[in-house]
């Protein structure tokens, strides 16, 4: 996966709402993700399964870092 796609994803993570991230299930979390990373930059057939695969692979670290964004904010 090119490094700007990863920039561009880790970024989205970083500045969508917490409370959307850890309360969606992984289909949906993974979903609403590609979708909104599409919103801002379009993808064809294969990037959005590199980027899906990715997603998946990361969803861990996603709600780890969304939960801590949220335990900041108490």
């Amino acid at each position: 996966m090119p490094p700007l796609m990863i920039r561009q994803l880790w970024s989205l993570v970083e500045t969508a709402q917490a409370a959307s991230l850890v309360n969606l299930d992984d289909s949906s979390l993974v979903q609403w993700l590609l979708h909104q990373f599409g919103d801002k930059q379009p993808l064809n057939a294969e990037e959005t399964n590199i980027l899906s695969k990715y997603i998946h692979a990361k969803l861990s670290l996603i709600r780890d870092l969304a939960y801590d964004r949220m335990a900041d904010n108490l």
